[in-house]
Protein backbone atom coordinates (compact mmCIF):
# COMPACT_ATOMS: atom_id res chain seq x y z
CA UNK A 1 0.00 0.00 0.00
CA UNK A 2 1.23 3.30 -1.38
CA UNK A 3 0.82 6.32 1.43
CA UNK A 4 2.17 9.17 -0.24
CA UNK A 5 1.14 11.93 1.80
CA UNK A 6 -1.16 12.47 4.89
CA UNK A 7 -4.53 12.57 3.33
CA UNK A 8 -6.89 15.97 4.04
CA UNK A 9 -9.42 14.23 6.90
CA UNK A 10 -6.31 12.61 8.87
CA UNK A 11 -4.84 15.49 8.55
CA UNK A 12 -7.45 17.34 10.20
CA UNK A 13 -7.51 14.99 12.91
CA UNK A 14 -4.07 16.38 13.59
CA UNK A 15 -4.58 19.68 13.74
CA UNK A 16 -8.22 18.97 15.79
CA UNK A 17 -5.22 17.24 18.25
CA UNK A 18 -3.23 20.82 18.36
CA UNK A 19 -6.28 22.50 19.68
CA UNK A 20 -6.54 19.96 22.89
CA UNK A 21 -2.90 20.20 23.58
CA UNK A 22 -2.92 24.06 23.89
CA UNK A 23 -3.13 24.11 27.28
CA UNK A 24 -0.37 21.75 27.99
CA UNK A 25 1.69 24.08 25.77
CA UNK A 26 0.75 27.10 27.71
CA UNK A 27 1.64 24.99 31.24
CA UNK A 28 5.04 24.09 29.53
CA UNK A 29 5.73 27.71 29.09
CA UNK A 30 5.04 28.36 33.01
CA UNK A 31 7.31 26.10 33.44
CA UNK A 32 11.12 26.44 32.35
CA UNK A 33 12.86 23.66 30.71
CA UNK A 34 15.23 22.68 33.53
CA UNK A 35 12.87 22.69 35.89
CA UNK A 36 10.53 20.38 33.44
CA UNK A 37 13.50 17.67 33.35
CA UNK A 38 14.78 17.86 36.72
CA UNK A 39 14.37 14.46 38.27
CA UNK A 40 14.48 13.18 41.77
CA UNK A 41 17.86 11.09 41.48
CA UNK A 42 16.81 7.59 43.29
CA UNK A 43 13.44 6.91 41.42
CA UNK A 44 12.21 6.21 38.02
CA UNK A 45 8.61 7.31 37.09
CA UNK A 46 6.82 5.44 34.79
CA UNK A 47 3.37 7.55 33.37
CA UNK A 48 0.67 4.95 32.30
CA UNK A 49 -2.62 6.58 30.69
CA UNK A 50 -5.46 3.96 29.77
CA UNK A 51 -8.94 4.24 29.64
CA UNK A 52 -10.63 2.50 32.99
CA UNK A 53 -13.76 4.18 32.32
CA UNK A 54 -16.16 5.51 29.98
CA UNK A 55 -16.91 4.04 26.78
CA UNK A 56 -13.77 2.59 26.15
CA UNK A 57 -13.34 0.98 29.66
CA UNK A 58 -13.25 -2.62 28.63
CA UNK A 59 -9.27 -2.11 27.13
CA UNK A 60 -8.55 -0.82 30.61
CA UNK A 61 -10.17 -4.33 32.23
CA UNK A 62 -7.27 -5.75 32.96
CA UNK A 63 -5.04 -2.71 34.24
CA UNK A 64 -5.36 -2.88 37.86
CA UNK A 65 -4.11 -6.92 37.59
CA UNK A 66 -1.21 -5.41 34.93
CA UNK A 67 0.07 -2.75 37.31
CA UNK A 68 -0.31 -5.27 41.04
CA UNK A 69 1.74 -7.48 38.96
CA UNK A 70 4.55 -5.06 38.01
CA UNK A 71 4.76 -3.02 41.03
CA UNK A 72 5.31 -6.67 43.11
CA UNK A 73 8.14 -7.15 40.61
CA UNK A 74 9.91 -3.73 40.79
CA UNK A 75 9.61 -3.98 44.74
CA UNK A 76 13.51 -4.46 44.62
CA UNK A 77 13.94 -1.48 42.09
CA UNK A 78 16.08 -2.39 38.95
CA UNK A 79 19.54 -1.75 37.91
CA UNK A 80 20.45 0.51 35.72
CA UNK A 81 23.73 2.22 34.99
CA UNK A 82 25.21 0.51 37.56
CA UNK A 83 22.87 2.13 40.11
CA UNK A 84 19.77 0.76 41.63
CA UNK A 85 16.90 2.78 41.01
CA UNK A 86 13.32 2.17 43.05
CA UNK A 87 10.52 2.30 40.55
CA UNK A 88 6.71 4.00 40.38
CA UNK A 89 4.12 3.82 38.00
CA UNK A 90 1.67 6.42 37.81
CA UNK A 91 -1.42 5.16 36.61
CA UNK A 92 -4.21 7.90 35.08
CA UNK A 93 -7.42 7.32 33.65
CA UNK A 94 -8.21 8.82 30.27
CA UNK A 95 -11.84 8.18 31.19
CA UNK A 96 -12.27 7.39 27.29
CA UNK A 97 -12.05 11.60 26.52
CA UNK A 98 -8.82 12.49 24.26
CA UNK A 99 -8.57 15.94 25.62
CA UNK A 100 -8.78 14.15 29.40
CA UNK A 101 -5.67 12.24 27.85
CA UNK A 102 -4.05 15.61 27.14
CA UNK A 103 -4.80 16.69 30.48
CA UNK A 104 -3.35 13.77 32.16
CA UNK A 105 -0.42 13.66 30.33
CA UNK A 106 0.69 17.00 30.62
CA UNK A 107 0.11 16.39 34.37
CA UNK A 108 2.57 13.50 34.49
CA UNK A 109 5.01 15.20 32.25
CA UNK A 110 5.41 18.75 34.13
CA UNK A 111 4.01 17.90 37.39
CA UNK A 112 4.92 14.65 38.13
CA UNK A 113 7.94 14.41 36.15
CA UNK A 114 7.85 11.10 34.74
CA UNK A 115 10.93 9.23 33.25
CA UNK A 116 8.60 8.10 30.38
CA UNK A 117 5.31 7.79 29.65
CA UNK A 118 3.00 4.66 28.38
CA UNK A 119 -0.06 4.83 26.70
CA UNK A 120 -2.69 2.23 25.30
CA UNK A 121 -6.15 1.51 23.93
CA UNK A 122 -7.08 3.10 20.40
CA UNK A 123 -6.07 6.00 18.76
CA UNK A 124 -8.44 8.81 21.04
CA UNK A 125 -5.70 7.50 23.95
CA UNK A 126 -2.68 7.04 22.30
CA UNK A 127 -2.36 9.95 19.86
CA UNK A 128 -3.21 12.59 22.27
CA UNK A 129 -1.07 10.72 25.03
CA UNK A 130 1.72 10.89 22.31
CA UNK A 131 1.49 14.44 21.27
CA UNK A 132 1.86 15.53 24.74
CA UNK A 133 5.33 13.46 24.81
CA UNK A 134 6.48 14.95 21.29
CA UNK A 135 5.85 18.34 22.43
CA UNK A 136 7.69 18.39 25.92
CA UNK A 137 10.52 15.57 24.79
CA UNK A 138 9.56 13.00 27.07
CA UNK A 139 10.09 9.41 25.42
CA UNK A 140 6.69 7.91 25.33
CA UNK A 141 5.90 3.97 24.29
CA UNK A 142 2.50 3.13 23.12
CA UNK A 143 0.48 -0.21 22.17
CA UNK A 144 -3.13 -1.21 20.99
CA UNK A 145 -3.98 0.86 18.43
CA UNK A 146 -3.78 0.16 14.46
CA UNK A 147 -0.28 1.73 13.61
CA UNK A 148 -1.45 3.68 10.64
CA UNK A 149 -3.84 5.46 12.63
CA UNK A 150 -1.28 6.14 15.53
CA UNK A 151 1.05 7.18 12.46
CA UNK A 152 -0.89 8.93 9.90
CA UNK A 153 -3.21 11.07 12.29
CA UNK A 154 -0.50 12.56 14.23
CA UNK A 155 1.17 14.00 10.75
CA UNK A 156 3.79 10.81 10.32
CA UNK A 157 5.09 10.27 6.81
CA UNK A 158 6.35 7.14 4.89
CA UNK A 159 10.14 9.40 5.18
CA UNK A 160 9.72 11.19 8.41
CA UNK A 161 8.73 9.89 11.92
CA UNK A 162 8.68 11.78 15.06
CA UNK A 163 11.54 11.86 17.97
CA UNK A 164 10.52 10.90 21.15
CA UNK A 165 6.97 8.68 20.43
CA UNK A 166 7.52 5.01 19.50
CA UNK A 167 4.36 2.39 18.78
CA UNK A 168 4.06 -1.21 18.82
CA UNK A 169 1.35 -3.09 17.16
CA UNK A 170 -0.24 -4.49 13.91
CA UNK A 171 -1.82 -2.62 11.38
CA UNK A 172 -4.48 -2.24 8.36
CA UNK A 173 -2.66 -4.63 6.42
CA UNK A 174 -2.17 -7.27 8.95
CA UNK A 175 -5.93 -6.55 9.64
CA UNK A 176 -7.49 -7.14 6.24
CA UNK A 177 -5.56 -9.93 5.39
CA UNK A 178 -7.11 -11.60 8.41
CA UNK A 179 -10.58 -10.98 7.83
CA UNK A 180 -10.58 -11.90 4.25
CA UNK A 181 -8.58 -14.64 4.59
CA UNK A 182 -11.56 -16.02 7.19
CA UNK A 183 -13.85 -14.69 3.61
CA UNK A 184 -12.30 -16.64 1.47
CA UNK A 185 -12.84 -19.69 3.50
CA UNK A 186 -16.33 -20.02 3.27
CA UNK A 187 -19.13 -19.34 -0.21
CA UNK A 188 -20.27 -15.51 -0.14
CA UNK A 189 -21.03 -13.51 -2.58
CA UNK A 190 -18.23 -10.80 -1.93
CA UNK A 191 -20.78 -8.00 -0.59
CA UNK A 192 -19.07 -6.25 2.46
CA UNK A 193 -21.13 -3.82 4.08
CA UNK A 194 -18.49 -1.74 6.64
CA UNK A 195 -19.58 0.09 9.61
CA UNK A 196 -17.29 2.71 10.88
CA UNK A 197 -17.73 5.86 13.55
CA UNK A 198 -16.75 9.16 13.28
CA UNK A 199 -13.91 8.56 15.36
CA UNK A 200 -9.61 8.83 14.90
CA UNK A 201 -9.76 4.65 13.97
CA UNK A 202 -13.24 5.07 11.58
CA UNK A 203 -11.78 8.15 10.07
CA UNK A 204 -8.60 5.80 9.84
CA UNK A 205 -10.24 2.93 8.64
CA UNK A 206 -12.10 4.03 6.13
CA UNK A 207 -10.66 6.35 3.93
CA UNK A 208 -10.44 5.04 0.38
CA UNK A 209 -6.49 5.08 0.52
CA UNK A 210 -5.19 4.11 3.22
CA UNK A 211 -7.89 1.91 5.34
CA UNK A 212 -10.18 -0.80 4.50
CA UNK A 213 -11.77 0.18 1.10
CA UNK A 214 -8.52 -0.87 -1.60
CA UNK A 215 -7.53 -3.40 -0.16
CA UNK A 216 -10.93 -5.18 0.57
CA UNK A 217 -12.13 -4.43 -3.57
CA UNK A 218 -8.36 -5.74 -4.50
CA UNK A 219 -9.43 -8.70 -2.84
CA UNK A 220 -12.50 -9.19 -5.08
CA UNK A 221 -15.14 -7.70 -2.68
CA UNK A 222 -17.60 -5.13 -3.12
CA UNK A 223 -17.75 -2.90 -0.41
CA UNK A 224 -20.37 -1.23 1.04
CA UNK A 225 -19.59 1.97 3.13
CA UNK A 226 -22.27 4.74 4.34
CA UNK A 227 -21.69 7.89 5.87
CA UNK A 228 -19.36 7.74 9.42
CA UNK A 229 -22.23 7.57 12.62
CA UNK A 230 -22.37 9.81 15.37
CA UNK A 231 -20.38 7.57 18.02
CA UNK A 232 -22.96 6.96 20.75
CA UNK A 233 -26.08 7.02 18.21
CA UNK A 234 -29.19 5.17 19.18
CA UNK A 235 -30.49 4.76 15.36
CA UNK A 236 -28.25 2.80 12.92
CA UNK A 237 -31.48 2.43 10.51
CA UNK A 238 -29.38 3.87 7.67
CA UNK A 239 -26.77 2.01 7.72
CA UNK A 240 -28.66 -1.06 7.67
CA UNK A 241 -30.90 -0.25 5.18
CA UNK A 242 -27.85 0.69 2.66
CA UNK A 243 -26.38 -3.03 3.44
CA UNK A 244 -29.90 -4.79 2.93
CA UNK A 245 -30.10 -3.13 -0.54
CA UNK A 246 -26.49 -4.09 -1.54
CA UNK A 247 -26.96 -7.48 -0.06
CA UNK A 248 -24.19 -7.94 2.17
CA UNK A 249 -23.72 -11.12 3.40
CA UNK A 250 -19.94 -10.27 4.93
CA UNK A 251 -20.38 -6.97 7.65
CA UNK A 252 -17.18 -5.60 9.07
CA UNK A 253 -15.95 -2.16 10.66
CA UNK A 254 -14.49 -1.14 13.50
CA UNK A 255 -17.15 0.64 16.55
CA UNK A 256 -16.68 0.44 20.11
CA UNK A 257 -18.70 -2.63 22.37
CA UNK A 258 -21.60 0.04 23.21
CA UNK A 259 -22.15 1.08 20.01
CA UNK A 260 -22.27 -2.47 18.22
CA UNK A 261 -24.44 -3.82 21.08
CA UNK A 262 -26.73 -0.98 19.59
CA UNK A 263 -26.27 -2.09 16.09
CA UNK A 264 -26.52 -5.87 16.25
CA UNK A 265 -30.23 -5.68 17.75
CA UNK A 266 -31.31 -3.25 15.54
CA UNK A 267 -29.89 -5.58 12.81
CA UNK A 268 -31.99 -8.15 13.74
CA UNK A 269 -35.21 -6.33 14.46
CA UNK A 270 -34.51 -5.05 10.28
CA UNK A 271 -33.63 -8.72 9.12
CA UNK A 272 -30.34 -7.96 8.03
CA UNK A 273 -28.68 -10.44 10.84
CA UNK A 274 -30.57 -13.24 9.23
CA UNK A 275 -28.91 -12.61 5.64
CA UNK A 276 -25.44 -12.57 6.87
CA UNK A 277 -22.60 -15.15 6.72
CA UNK A 278 -19.92 -13.42 8.74
CA UNK A 279 -19.69 -10.71 10.89
CA UNK A 280 -16.01 -10.05 11.26
CA UNK A 281 -16.19 -6.60 13.88
CA UNK A 282 -12.22 -5.01 15.09
CA UNK A 283 -12.52 -3.73 18.36
CA UNK A 284 -16.00 -4.44 19.69
CA UNK A 285 -15.87 -7.98 19.70
CA UNK A 286 -12.18 -8.29 21.05
CA UNK A 287 -13.80 -8.84 25.12
CA UNK A 288 -15.73 -11.46 27.07
CA UNK A 289 -18.20 -8.65 28.43
CA UNK A 290 -18.86 -7.94 24.95
CA UNK A 291 -19.77 -11.23 23.58
CA UNK A 292 -22.15 -11.44 26.65
CA UNK A 293 -23.86 -9.13 26.43
CA UNK A 294 -25.04 -9.97 22.78
CA UNK A 295 -25.83 -13.38 24.77
CA UNK A 296 -26.27 -16.42 22.03
CA UNK A 297 -26.75 -13.57 18.89
CA UNK A 298 -22.61 -13.07 19.68
CA UNK A 299 -21.49 -17.11 18.98
CA UNK A 300 -20.01 -16.82 15.39
CA UNK A 301 -18.98 -13.48 15.18
CA UNK A 302 -15.37 -13.11 14.11
CA UNK A 303 -12.83 -10.85 14.83
CA UNK A 304 -8.92 -10.48 14.85
CA UNK A 305 -6.74 -12.05 17.78
CA UNK A 306 -3.49 -9.48 18.79
CA UNK A 307 -3.26 -12.20 22.08
CA UNK A 308 -4.07 -15.16 23.81
CA UNK A 309 -3.25 -18.17 25.90
CA UNK A 310 -2.41 -20.12 22.65
CA UNK A 311 0.11 -17.36 21.52
CA UNK A 312 4.25 -19.02 21.89
CA UNK A 313 5.20 -15.64 24.16
CA UNK A 314 6.96 -15.33 27.43
CA UNK A 315 7.45 -12.42 29.54
CA UNK A 316 11.23 -10.76 29.48
CA UNK A 317 10.48 -9.31 32.49
CA UNK A 318 8.97 -12.38 34.70
CA UNK A 319 9.47 -15.73 32.65
CA UNK A 320 5.69 -16.05 32.60
CA UNK A 321 4.15 -17.61 29.28
CA UNK A 322 1.28 -16.18 27.89
CA UNK A 323 -1.09 -19.39 28.90
CA UNK A 324 0.62 -19.02 32.94
CA UNK A 325 0.06 -15.00 32.77
CA UNK A 326 -3.96 -15.46 31.25
CA UNK A 327 -4.23 -18.02 34.02
CA UNK A 328 -2.58 -16.09 36.75
CA UNK A 329 -5.34 -13.42 35.65
CA UNK A 330 -8.20 -15.98 35.58
CA UNK A 331 -7.18 -17.48 39.12
CA UNK A 332 -6.43 -13.87 40.52
CA UNK A 333 -9.76 -12.29 39.22
CA UNK A 334 -12.28 -15.37 38.72
CA UNK A 335 -12.86 -13.31 34.90
CA UNK A 336 -11.82 -14.73 31.77
CA UNK A 337 -8.46 -13.25 29.97
CA UNK A 338 -8.73 -10.72 27.57
CA UNK A 339 -6.64 -9.39 24.68
CA UNK A 340 -5.45 -6.33 26.16
CA UNK A 341 -3.99 -8.04 28.97
CA UNK A 342 -0.98 -9.29 27.72
CA UNK A 343 0.05 -5.52 26.23
CA UNK A 344 -0.66 -3.76 28.64
CA UNK A 345 1.73 -6.26 30.84
CA UNK A 346 3.92 -6.23 27.28
CA UNK A 347 3.77 -2.22 27.45
CA UNK A 348 5.19 -1.81 30.69
CA UNK A 349 8.21 -4.25 30.36
CA UNK A 350 9.41 -2.67 27.28
CA UNK A 351 9.62 0.33 28.63
CA UNK A 352 11.37 -0.99 32.03
CA UNK A 353 13.71 -2.68 29.74
CA UNK A 354 14.65 0.37 27.96
CA UNK A 355 14.94 2.52 31.48
CA UNK A 356 17.48 -0.20 32.56
CA UNK A 357 19.76 -0.51 29.01
CA UNK A 358 19.60 3.19 29.39
CA UNK A 359 23.23 5.09 30.10
CA UNK A 360 21.37 7.06 32.08
CA UNK A 361 17.37 6.66 33.13
CA UNK A 362 16.95 10.16 34.48
CA UNK A 363 17.92 11.76 30.56
CA UNK A 364 15.62 11.70 28.25
CA UNK A 365 18.21 11.80 25.35
CA UNK A 366 19.54 8.25 26.84
CA UNK A 367 16.23 7.17 27.46
CA UNK A 368 14.92 7.40 23.66
CA UNK A 369 18.52 5.99 22.19
CA UNK A 370 17.45 2.85 24.34
CA UNK A 371 14.12 2.70 22.89
CA UNK A 372 15.65 3.37 19.65
CA UNK A 373 18.28 0.01 20.00
CA UNK A 374 15.23 -2.00 21.50
CA UNK A 375 15.26 -5.89 20.84
CA UNK A 376 13.18 -7.35 23.26
CA UNK A 377 11.41 -10.72 23.97
CA UNK A 378 8.02 -9.65 25.43
CA UNK A 379 4.98 -11.02 26.56
CA UNK A 380 3.45 -10.46 22.86
CA UNK A 381 6.26 -11.44 20.85
CA UNK A 382 9.45 -9.01 19.27
CA UNK A 383 9.73 -5.55 19.86
CA UNK A 384 11.80 -3.86 17.91
CA UNK A 385 12.59 -0.10 16.27
CA UNK A 386 15.32 -0.75 14.59
CA UNK A 387 13.73 0.86 10.89
CA UNK A 388 14.22 -1.40 7.91
CA UNK A 389 13.06 -4.66 10.05
CA UNK A 390 10.44 -6.42 8.24
CA UNK A 391 8.88 -5.76 11.02
CA UNK A 392 9.22 -1.46 10.70
CA UNK A 393 6.84 -0.64 7.96
CA UNK A 394 7.81 3.15 9.10
CA UNK A 395 10.07 4.89 11.77
CA UNK A 396 9.00 4.59 14.99
CA UNK A 397 6.75 1.42 14.28
CA UNK A 398 6.67 -2.23 15.28
CA UNK A 399 4.39 -4.85 14.18
CA UNK A 400 3.26 -7.96 16.15
CA UNK A 401 1.44 -10.95 14.68
CA UNK A 402 -2.49 -10.90 13.98
CA UNK A 403 -4.14 -14.31 13.71
CA UNK A 404 -8.00 -14.67 13.25
CA UNK A 405 -10.79 -16.18 15.77
CA UNK A 406 -14.51 -16.62 16.19
CA UNK A 407 -16.29 -16.47 19.27
CA UNK A 408 -17.92 -19.89 20.37
CA UNK A 409 -19.80 -21.28 23.46
CA UNK A 410 -17.77 -22.10 26.03
CA UNK A 411 -16.94 -24.54 28.72
CA UNK A 412 -14.88 -22.95 31.67
CA UNK A 413 -16.93 -19.22 30.73
CA UNK A 414 -20.37 -18.55 28.65
CA UNK A 415 -18.11 -17.82 25.28
CA UNK A 416 -14.54 -18.63 24.17
CA UNK A 417 -12.87 -16.94 21.53
CA UNK A 418 -10.68 -19.58 19.36
CA UNK A 419 -8.09 -19.16 17.10
CA UNK A 420 -9.85 -20.45 13.49
CA UNK A 421 -7.41 -18.59 10.98
CA UNK A 422 -3.61 -18.41 11.24
CA UNK A 423 -2.20 -17.80 7.81
CA UNK A 424 -0.70 -15.07 8.33
CA UNK A 425 1.41 -15.66 12.06
CA UNK A 426 1.67 -20.36 11.33
CA UNK A 427 3.84 -20.26 14.65
CA UNK A 428 0.84 -19.22 16.64
CA UNK A 429 -1.54 -23.05 16.78
CA UNK A 430 -5.18 -22.60 15.91
CA UNK A 431 -7.76 -24.50 18.14
CA UNK A 432 -11.31 -24.19 16.61
CA UNK A 433 -12.47 -24.33 13.64
CA UNK A 434 -14.33 -21.61 11.22
CA UNK A 435 -18.06 -21.83 11.42
CA UNK A 436 -20.79 -19.49 9.19
CA UNK A 437 -23.25 -17.96 10.74
CA UNK A 438 -26.09 -19.13 9.36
Amino acid sequence: MSFGNVPSRLGKLNRRRVLTTGSAALASAAFPLPAIKARAAETLRIGFVSPQTGPLAAFGAADDFVLSGIRKQLEGGVTAAGQNYAVEILAKDSQSNPNRVAEVTSDLILRDQVDIVVASSTGDTVNPAADQCEANQVPCISTDAPWEAYYFARGGTPDKGFDWTYHFFWGLQDLLAVFTDMWNSGETNKAVGALFANDIEGNALSHPELGFPKPIEAAGYKLEMPGLYTPATDDFTAAISAFKSAGCQILTGAVTPPDFAAFWAQAAQQGLRSELKFATIAKAMLFPAAIEALGESGVGITTEVWWSPAHPFKSGLTGQSAAEFAGAYTQATGRQWTQPLGFKHAVLEVAIDCLKRSADPKNPEAVRKAIEETNYSSLVGMVSWKFGDARNPVKNVCTTPLVGGQWKKGGQFPFDLQIVNNERAQNIPTNGSLELLS
